[in-house]
């Protein structure tokens, strides 16, 4: 089968005041894609990850979902068309149950009205037992099944990672934006969420894009990699390409590259 484009970020620009935070970036992600965004801290990624989902309206260019232009639709909506995330700073209900915090992102795709939760029909109650039984099928893939009644805030750091992006997951999105996932987490953790971010992307066919630090997460997994400097777009392609490419190295390092008299570069 032959991959779609599914977003096209298109000259897209975003000022604060006197600070360009993203400055005329252009990228594509086809249906199943797994890439990565990286760059130094204050490159801009975040940012990005913002105007995607509709936080921030772009001051100048495009996003284009699943063909359709994402300009001033409200972020509920762009949830509802297929894009979730979690961010940077985990935003979980700490003092909801684990389970109850995976529903919230079903919150979407709910097939009953105003009238049928205040009179509890026997749609509401057909909708609940179908939306539990989701919850209960993510849950358990992320082996936290057997947490499902504690409080959120009792989970570990990395368990409460894992809960977020079920949640976001919950929503059933077309493409998973993930800020930082492996973030404070220990190798074993990060090992075992490396296997988790394939494992949702086959099991789901949905394209990923994570922003992430941590460079053995990201070269061990994406496909494709996006590099941002000063809110810039600085390189993309492979990994291999990225890695022995002169400007990445250079934003990294902080310092200019010197070649030897045989051309041969050292960092």
């Amino acid at each position: 089968m032959v991959a779609s484009t599914l977003l096209s970020v298109e000259n897209v620009t975003m000022k604060f005041g006197g600070l360009t935070a993203v400055d005329n970036v252009s990228f594509t992600i086809e249906s199943k894609d797994l890439a990565a965004i990286i760059g130094p801290n204050g490159a801009g990624k975040t940012t990005l990850f913002n105007i995607i989902s509709g936080i921030y309206q772009p001051t100048l260019g495009n996003v284009i979902f699943n063909k359709m232009p994402l300009k001033k639709i409200k972020t509920s909506k762009i949830t509802k068309l297929g894009i979730a995330r979690t961010f940077q700073n985990i935003r979980l209900f700490k003092d909801l149950s684990v389970l109850d915090n995976v529903r919230l992102g079903k919150h979407t795709r709910i097939a009953y009205n105003f009238f049928d939760g205040i009179f509890r029909t026997s749609r509401f109650h057909a909708e609940e037992a179908k939306i539990e039984k989701e919850c209960d099928e993510l849950l358990h893939l992320f082996k936290l099944d057997h947490k499902k009644y504690l409080s959120a805030k009792n989970l570990s750091y990395g368990e409460q990672r894992k809960l977020e992006m079920i949640r976001a997951i919950a929503s059933q999105p077309k493409l998973l934006l993930l800020d930082e996932p492996a973030a404070g987490m220990n190798p074993t953790e990060t090992k075992d969420l490396m296997e988790l971010i394939l494992l949702v992307r086959e099991r789901f066919q949905i394209a990923i894009v994570l922003i992430e630090h941590d460079m053995k997460l990201v070269m061990g997994l994406a496909e494709k990699i996006f590099v941002l400097d000063y809110g810039n777009l600085i390189a993309s392609g492979s990994p291999k390409e990225v890695q022995n490419n002169k400007k990445v190295i250079e934003a990294y390092l902080g310092a200019e590259i010197s070649s030897n008299s045989n051309g041969e570069t050292h960092e």
